[in-house]
């Protein structure tokens, strides 16, 4: 369990459980040598817990299972690079937007002739599943079965690394850093960005948790916490 730094004069109203997929790097994976989950979202919440003042214990979960957790009420909170969407919108609630990502292409280092979205038809595409990556990508080919879609990014990247896909479709600040730091110069981001997508901390419908969840983040962005701990995930890598 990990608890939040709280002031002396502050109890905490309860222990929420945070629902998070940890194969979304940078913003939550596993760290191999200390087998924490750690990444640009996990140090929010942290921040987020104590401006908001409560405890809290991380559920893992996969990604595709996070908003139905939500709507089952089995997670009080989610924060896993989830893109608020009207879709989404209907069925839990969010709070302000976080974080501004865009989508891109990663290919492997030696593919020539793959450089925007047009380049991928006739190819096999990996993502991850559940995603606006996912949506995005069959809104934009005609032949979705060359759509492959996997449950968590080490898959897509492993797949790609190895030719078995012929590209990969994700959000961009997560394909840089894999390039950058975790696949030996294989693979390459390549082309435009596509369709920013907002990301935002969700809860079940009619949470009470909103509010102050909301004011943390509007505090945090004024005091230059948010800005420290984008710093520390994302500088060098734009």
């Amino acid at each position: 369990m990990i608890m939040a730094i709280l002031p002396l004069d502050v109890v905490p109203a309860r222990e929420l459980v945070v629902g998070t997929n940890p194969g979304f790097v940078p913003f939550e994976f596993m760290d191999i040598r200390t087998t924490k989950i750690v990444g640009f979202d996990i140090d929010l919440l942290h921040e987020v817990a104590r401006y908001a003042a409560f405890d809290y214990r991380i559920k893992n979960l996969d990604f595709s299972g996070i908003i139905p957790a939500l709507q089952a009420g089995a997670i009080d909170i989610a924060i896993s690079g989830v893109s608020i969407t009207p879709a989404r919108s209907k069925v839990v609630d969010f709070s302000e937007p976080y974080y501004t990502a865009e989508l891109s292409i990663m290919v492997h280092s030696s593919q020539k002739g793959i450089t925007r979205i047009e380049d991928l038809e006739g190819k096999k595409v990996g993502t991850q599943l559940g995603t606006t990556s996912y949506d995005f990508l069959r809104s934009r080919m005609k032949n979705a079965r060359n759509i492959i879609p996997y449950p968590d990014q080490s898959q897509m990247f492993m797949a790609l690394m190895s030719r078995t896909i012929d590209a990969a479709f994700l959000d961009r600040p997560t394909l840089e850093y894999f390039a950058l730091q975790r696949s030996h110069g294989k693979v390459k981001v390549m082309g435009p960005v596509y369709r920013g997508e907002q990301y935002g901390i969700a809860f079940p419908k009619n949470s009470p948790w909103v509010d102050a969840v909301n004011e943390a983040l509007d505090s945090m962005k004024k005091d230059g916490t948010y800005d420290r701990i984008r710093s520390k995930w994302f500088d060098g890598q734009h």
